[in-house]
């Protein structure tokens, strides 16, 4: 598996609290934070749902 990095690039605010619920799972708490995560099923699922909130990089 490879590793991506998730940055958070909009505000969770007026999102529902599902969306905020996936953010703080993910790790990441303010606009411009950056995780690295392991590139599995679950994590690129909970990416996916919040996609229009985070950019994503695949590292290499």
């Amino acid at each position: 598996m490879g590793k991506i990095k998730v940055t958070k690039v909009k505000s969770a605010i007026n999102r529902t609290q599902n969306q905020k619920r996936i953010l703080e799972a993910l790790g990441l708490k303010k606009i411009g934070q950056t995780i690295e995560h392991d590139a599995s099923p679950s994590i690129l699922g909970m990416v996916n749902k919040v996609s229009h909130l985070v950019s994503v990089e695949e590292m290499s």
